[in-house]
């Protein structure tokens, strides 16, 4: 059985009903007028008239923490809050800014967000977007959408890939990762969570390749689901298997669709070859699932991983071989996670070595929030709330200027009313103004 080829995979982007983004006019008092216009008209599942006066307030603080009080309004997008920190400086995240609007551009539902900075400064969301409805199974096809400020202004949404037309084909689980010696970016996902495929793009995200099937190569035949990320890749720069291409999986090994803590498994994926050819690592031991990975200092990777275990913790294992064996996963003490995807991000190797985490700090599927290791992630002592409210699913980038984005999950009554980015500020993060970096 082969894919049926897409009717134009590289052709124009479909209309969302955004349209192209307005030019900064410069006024504080314009920009928010903007968006209370455009408040007027969100279509989110739980909006109503009884919440207006309250996001107005965060309307006015959100645009100014923005872009100093001038920031360009992306169109089609509503401020949902700008959120109390809880960083050692007292300074304030930037506003919730959606990127992706539930029921507006064609789909239903978005949902499982990746995000990538390339070498270029352009930042890439991906996500699925769900046609019919918000079930992880049905018509779903693979969705981009590109910024090159930063993400103030996004570009119209592109589809990547999608097959059937309106059949019930699922195209997603994105995990980019971009080759720091070649560019080109590589983007790893599956069909129906079975067949793996691998697209690329040489020109900074605007084309994509035609995908080429990999199942066989990373996957076994008495395996049963499969996933790539979700979230993002890395490619490692220290060691012997310094420019391996890093891609974060998981499988389901035996039978029963829902027995995740007997038979699901964290793996990785990668490549030698600068993406010529892929392989696949060994499993994890058992009760794992959706995970992803930082290599640390010492030359050894660190994986992050959803725990079918029981406690609402998460899970972590090392390799000391390039991501080919685990040890024994851990649960974290200090580390909350329900049974969720969550991110892992390196934010910088020096002067202060420090990891980032990004996920639902609880309850449940609720308060995505940043956790800061300064011990390459032996402790993870400081919280930074992105936002507060039901929020799921992350990925994480890390700008020029040392400012962190986080690609999340978030809505007023349900996590999946929106895919929005927050700015978190490098000061923020680092605790100390004067080295961002």
């Amino acid at each position: 059985m082969h894919l049926t080829k897409p009717t134009s995979p590289f052709g124009s982007p479909p209309a969302t009903g955004g349209g192209s983004p307005r030019p900064n006019d410069g006024a504080a008092r314009s920009a928010t007028n903007r968006c209370e216009s455009r408040m007027r008209q969100c279509r989110f599942s739980g909006f109503r008239t009884t919440l207006r006066h309250r996001l107005w307030s965060a309307v006015m603080v959100g645009v100014a923490a923005w872009n100093a009080a001038a920031a360009p309004v992306t169109p089609g997008a509503c401020v949902l809050g700008a959120e109390k920190p809880t960083g050692a400086d007292g300074s304030s995240v930037a506003a919730v800014m959606p990127v992706y609007r539930a029921g507006v551009g064609g789909y239903h539902t978005y949902r499982i967000p990746a995000l990538l900075k390339t070498r270029q400064g352009t930042l890439l969301a991906f996500c699925e977007g769900r046609k019919q409805n918000a079930r992880d199974h049905g018509d779903i096809d693979l969705l981009l959408r590109r910024s090159s400020d930063g993400g103030r202004t996004w570009s119209d949404q592109q589809i990547v890939y999608e097959e059937g037309g309106t059949a019930s084909i699922t195209i997603g689980n994105p995990c980019p990762v971009q080759d720091a010696q070649t560019g080109t970016i590589w983007l790893p996902f599956c069909r129906d969570n079975d067949r793996v495929f691998v697209t690329f793009s040489n020109d900074d995200g605007n084309t994509w390749a035609k995908p080429r099937e990999i199942t066989d190569d990373v996957k076994e035949r008495n395996w049963g689901w499969f996933a790539t990320g979700p979230g993002h890749g890395i490619q490692l720069t220290r060691g012997p298997h310094a420019g391996r291409l890093i891609v974060p999986c998981d499988c389901r090994v035996g039978p029963g669709r829902d027995k995740w803590n007997s038979f699901g498994h964290s793996l990785i994926v990668y490549s030698d070859d600068h993406g010529r050819t892929w392989k696949r690592g060994r499993l994890t031991a058992a009760g794992m699932n959706e995970c992803q990975a930082v290599e640390l200092t010492d030359g050894r990777l660190l994986l992050s991983m959803r725990n079918y275990r029981g406690e609402q913790r998460r899970a972590f294992a090392y390799s000391s071989d390039g991501g080919i064996t685990w040890s024994q996963p851990f649960l974290h003490p200090q580390v909350y996670c329900p049974t969720c995807q969550a991110a892992l991000h390196r934010y910088r190797w020096k002067p202060t070595s420090i990891l980032l985490y990004s996920g639902p700090a609880g309850p449940g599927r609720r308060n995505v929030s940043l956790r800061i290791s300064t011990d390459e992630g032996k402790t993870w002592p400081r919280t930074i709330r992105v936002f507060d409210g039901p929020s799921a699913y992350s990925d994480i980038a890390v700008l020029d200027d040392g400012d962190v984005l986080v690609l999340l999950e978030c809505g007023e009554k349900s996590p999946y009313e929106s895919i929005a980015l927050v700015r978190v500020p490098a000061a923020t993060v680092t605790g100390d103004p004067l080295r961002a970096r």
